[in-house]
């Protein structure tokens, strides 16, 4: 399909780009819209919290576009590219995209979730680190690097399993205690609105698609560098699907939804990104040093801070808080910039 839309927006007239890229983004807003509204109705109707529909239901839709080109570029022998798309999108989601939702509105959030969700979330960013880092000769960390094996692929895709079932069980948990100390009013068919949620996170995600190759041909056309192109949009496309869904949930008042979301699609891009890469690739995917001198450090760091500022803000993070996890993205980006060879990727 990408190769497709490139073709595309390569032969078409500058009115019809322009036309289809503001057409594909009032799509993408409009798909936005929908699945917050989906996801509200869905976590109302089967009384579980919007928190848990953010982090699983809505995050395994708005994940795929990171799991598709990882699990292709381990496939296609760039296993160092497939394993940067997953910490780059661990980075991204939890410093740009969080700090972004914060900055538009203050995020209200139930702490007894966010912290359950919220240490699986460093957990299994420390656990990537621990599975790339070998363990046999540590002196050459940073100078050869590590790798993440097939064997460990296939044990993070059992944990994502396990997650999946925890956090279904605790779903349903959280509804028996609602229903019984509270009485509540019938609503629309929990299927059919399931339904309407799936489909609109793959409208999400499918616009998000249209827009970045139509964006990258307009870049293209005013001379910007290529490198440019491929550092900034190419790079971000992936993880604009959670960006539009964040956003819009922030902008609707729905902030659980929104750091659902968002630690959800962390939890999701290690146990399901990484996993599903590492799997389908027999030498598994190579951590060279740049993930250990940058990489690793900035996602752990920028989770730590997340988890400090869960703890010091109760139950809603303010938009001070969205300052400095912005700040703290921003200082990623100029250490990748001095560090890595090739530029930060950003999801």
């Amino acid at each position: 399909m990408e190769a497709l839309l490139e073709h595309f927006f390569a032969q078409v007239h500058w009115t019809v780009l322009l036309a289809a890229i503001a057409a594909s983004l009032l799509a993408l807003g409009k798909a936005a819209d929908i699945l917050v509204d989906e996801a509200v109705e869905f976590s109302e109707s089967v009384r579980i919290p919007q928190m848990v529909v953010g982090a699983t239901i809505v995050s395994l839709g708005t994940t795929a576009p990171e799991a598709a080109v990882s699990v292709l570029a381990a496939i296609e022998g760039s296993p160092g590219l497939a394993l940067g798309n997953s910490v780059g999108s661990v980075i991204a989601d939890t410093g740009l995209i969080l700090g972004l939702a914060c900055l538009v509105a203050p995020l209200q959030l139930d702490p007894k979730i966010v912290n359950r969700q919220g240490w699986i979330q460093i957990g299994a960013g420390l656990l990537m680190v621990a599975l790339s880092t070998p363990w046999g000769s540590l002196q050459g960390t940073f100078s050869a690097g590590g790798r993440l094996s097939q064997t460990a692929g296939f044990g993070l895709l059992a944990l994502l399993a396990a997650y999946l079932y925890l956090s279904v069980r605790w779903a349903g948990q959280h509804r028996q205690e609602i229903s019984s100390h509270h009485e509540h009013p019938a609503r629309r068919a929990p299927l059919l609105t399931l339904l309407k949620l799936v489909a609109a996170t793959a409208g999400v995600v499918i616009f998000a698609q249209i827009v970045i190759p139509g964006v990258t041909e307009a870049a293209k056309r005013i001379d910007v560098p290529e490198s440019v192109i491929a550092g900034t949009l190419v790079a971000f496309g992936t993880s604009l699907p959670e960006l539009v869904t964040a956003l819009t949930a922030a902008r609707r008042g729905q902030g659980g939804l929104a750091v659902g979301n968002v630690i959800g699609a962390d939890i999701l891009n290690v146990l399901f990104v990484a996993g599903a890469a590492a799997a389908v690739t027999p030498g598994g995917l190579e951590a060279s040093p740049d993930f250990f001198t940058v990489l690793y450090p900035a996602m752990l760091l920028i989770l730590i801070v997340f988890r400090v500022g869960v703890f010091v803000s109760g139950d809603t993070l303010k938009r001070p808080f969205g300052l400095v996890l912005v700040a703290a993205y921003v200082a990623y980006l100029a250490a990748a910039s001095q560090f890595l060879p090739d530029g930060p990727s950003v999801g």
